[in-house]
């Protein structure tokens, strides 16, 4: 391996360290015993570009992470965790953050979350759009009625629409090829499919989406029909909440009439 590939290593380790939440000289210095195996202060200094008095409190603080240990010597002797031991604590300390973020905001939203949405919201940018439209599959508890084009069905839907097939949800869908209404039969067998009122190939639409009559959302491609929709900007949309929402309110209207004509009600 070059230099040049060694310096760019040190560069992405020491970042994503600091990334983690390390001091910039508590990272400089466990990259550099990373490299040194085991070393002293005045070593870890001459290649960590660390001064060697602050090196001390560097140690100090990877120790209080459990990622150094100290050889009482004269002079000390500093010695550094695995680096797979290393993500192993990280990725525990992540999840507990995570777990308590999640646990936090969950408590400071229910009151919120049970409130009447009023008004249009806007989500710009197709991941975006996902996250929203996984989110209100993740919460439907009834049915859920979803039209889109063949490049936005992807893995995680059909998995999120799987899966809340297996927990009772009715599940309708169309504007997708014969191709793509086959994957949807194998992967979910009880999902009706039905045909939709535009076509949609000839226009810049995304999805249209209604969950349990209450959650509405309307996507389009914003470059056009010949926007990719992988493309991070590729797609707005537009979603309301409540089943007085005038969004929820209009699409509710339209999805219903094209399922009666559909003969797919009840």
């Amino acid at each position: 391996m070059s230099t040049d590939s060694g310096d760019d290593f040190r560069s992405v380790a020491i970042e994503q360290l600091k990334q983690l939440g390390l001091s910039a000289y508590a990272a400089r210095t466990f990259v550099a015993l990373t490299s040194l195996g085991i070393g002293t202060a005045t070593e870890i200094s001459e290649v960590s570009e660390v001064p060697r008095t602050r090196v001390y409190d560097a140690v100090d603080e990877l120790r209080e992470r459990g990622l150094v240990d100290i050889q009482q010597s004269s002079p000390k002797k500093f010695w550094v965790v695995s680096a797979e031991t290393t993500c192993q604590k990280f990725e525990q300390e992540m999840r507990q953050r995570t777990s308590l973020l999640t646990t936090a905001l969950q408590e400071l939203g229910t009151a919120q979350r049970k409130q009447e949405q009023r008004g249009v919201w806007t989500v710009e940018g197709q991941p975006a759009v996902t996250d929203r439209v996984l989110e209100f599959i993740g919460g439907a508890e009834d049915e859920i009625v979803y039209m889109t084009v063949e490049g936005l069905l992807t893995e995680d839907v059909t998995e999120a629409l799987g899966e809340a097939a297996r927990r009772g949800v009715s599940i309708r869908v169309a504007g997708i090829s014969p191709d793509v209404q086959g994957m949807i039969h194998d992967e979910i067998p009880d999902a009706e499919l039905f045909d939709t009122l535009w076509m949609w190939s000839d226009t810049p639409a995304g999805r249209l989406m209604m969950v349990d009559g209450a959650q509405t959302l309307v996507s389009v491609l914003v470059n056009g029909r010949d926007a990719a929709p992988s493309s991070p900007r590729s797609e707005t949309a537009i979603w309301g909440a409540g089943e007085t929402n005038s969004l929820v309110a209009v699409l509710r209207a339209i999805f219903t009439w094209r399922l009666e004509n559909d003969g797919l009600d009840d």
